[in-house]
């Protein structure tokens, strides 16, 4: 293990965004090294809990879960589990074309401080308030800038990328959602989400996205998604030119200082579409549709998502049964009120519950990963690049394009209880805003 980072090197380093467990970084130096790449630190709450020092301890039952992946459960630290789970377990699924590991690189507490200083003022403040820089991990994960072509703005071609998190594309299809929240399958999580994130002030309006456009395969949908995703960023929607910032927040959907208007991004668009004033926009969102069809990334991360076909409310019986504890579903219900499909869950042998549990975890990595869609224009048709190239028909411009999965998280087992809550408290508020007439949440029409 070579690279180290120092404290003298932290001044290169800046603020590029964060999610829950992990804060992205971009390099802004000169070494060769590190030119076109992104660091990702830990994070330790700011709860007085103790960092592990990035130890990694995975529990019997996890190590049970991922026992056919031995390099996995060997890890030694969080940061090689986060690479051993990419390389082996989600790359197969999702294609090596389109997933990066990274490599991991030894990170001094002293850097680590420095770092927390110096991003602090471009941090969300309700992020501050739940988390901190992990001072006391020795190992950061050191991961391609994918918002960049190599090069690509050394030769004076800029680069414009969009990071998207699509969230869940279908409507669950499982026989073990109880009748009470039968609204799931017909509205999707992310729309239900919203209500209960603008009910707890967590964004100040409701997003007119529909997943479900998004995965359709059909063009007209994918631009209406598209364009509700500009209109609303949000944490899902991010336009960066030249890895610098151009729509949407830093710090996910409650960060709205950092927001660009929507006359920035079409300013900065005409380094890249040639098309008159007022319409780069609109040209960029056909592109960027046309991308999105053409790669069929998003049918291949469908189908992981789809990993979860007993959705979490069958899950969590394989769960307690998996980890050999009374199932608190069911003691909070009552033995009267356990349905027959319960029982039968929890009679299933261990082997198929521990299945069902891997494949919602696999499932629940997809449904929060985001895609980077990276584009520079290929001049005078040009036909030497080794990238993939999409056409414009409204500007008869070709570009370069590529695309890769990031945010691949390994989810632990113990969050099983927390998605379970987490999913009855949407349900319950999206229920209660039906059931009290709203009609609309914040100009959102909220209807069955």
């Amino acid at each position: 293990m070579d690279l180290i980072l120092e404290e003298k090197d932290a001044a290169d380093w800046v603020y590029r965004g964060e999610g829950a467990a992990n804060i992205v970084l971009t390099y802004t130096g000169s070494a060769p090294t590190f030119v076109g790449k992104v660091l990702r630190i830990r994070k330790a709450p700011e709860n007085g809990t103790q960092s592990s020092n990035g130890i990694l301890s995975f529990s019997n039952h996890e190590r049970l879960l991922w026992k056919d992946f031995e390099e996995l459960v060997q890890s030694p630290t969080k940061e090689i589990a986060a690479q051993k789970y990419v390389q082996h377990v989600i790359t197969p699924l999702l294609g090596s074309k389109h997933v990066d590991a990274g490599i991991r690189v030894l990170v001094s507490t002293e850097f680590l401080e420095e770092i927390e200083i110096n991003i602090k003022s471009h941090r969300p403040d309700w992020r501050i308030d739940a988390a901190k820089v992990d001072t006391l991990n020795k190992y950061a994960l050191l991961i391609s800038d994918h918002s960049l072509f190599p090069h690509g703005i050394l030769k004076g071609n800029a680069c414009i990328s969009v990071e998207i998190k699509p969230k869940c594309g279908f409507l669950p299809f499982s026989k073990y959602i109880a009748r009470q929240n039968a609204i799931k399958r017909s509205t999707t999580r992310f729309k239900m989400h919203q209500v209960l994130k603008f009910r707890e002030k967590q964004i100040p309006n409701l997003s007119e996205y529909d997943p479900l456009d998004l995965f359709s395969g059909s063009k007209e949908r994918i631009l209406v998604a598209l364009k509700a995703l500009c209109n609303n960023p949000q944490n899902n929607f991010r336009v960066f030119l030249n890895n610098s910032l151009i729509l949407g927040g830093f710090g996910g959907a409650v960060d709205n200082s950092t927001s660009t208007t929507a006359e920035a991004l079409e300013d900065v668009l005409k380094y890249v579409i040639k098309e008159d004033d007022g319409l780069q926009t609109t040209s960029f969102l056909e592109l960027l549709t046309e991308t999105v069809y053409k790669s069929g990334v998003l049918d291949r991360l469908l189908d992981v998502q789809k990993l979860d076909n007993y959705d979490i409310e069958g899950a969590i019986h394989a769960y307690y049964n998996f980890i050999s504890q009374p199932c608190s579903v069911c003691r909070e219900l009552g033995e009267d009120k356990v349905s027959p499909i319960s029982t039968l869950l929890h009679a299933l042998p261990l082997n198929e519950s521990l299945e069902i549990v891997k494949k919602f975890l696999i499932a629940a990595t997809a449904k929060d990963c985001s895609l980077i869609f990276c584009f520079r224009r290929r001049e005078d048709g040009g036909s030497d690049s080794s990238y993939d190239r999409v056409y414009l028909e409204s500007t008869n411009q070709v570009f370069d394009y590529k695309v890769h999965f990031i945010d691949l998280d390994l989810k632990p087992l113990e969050k099983m209880e927390y998605y379970y809550k987490l999913d009855q408290k949407i349900v319950s508020a999206y229920t209660e805003a039906l059931q009290n007439g709203q009609g609309t949440v914040n100009n959102h029409t909220v209807k069955m």
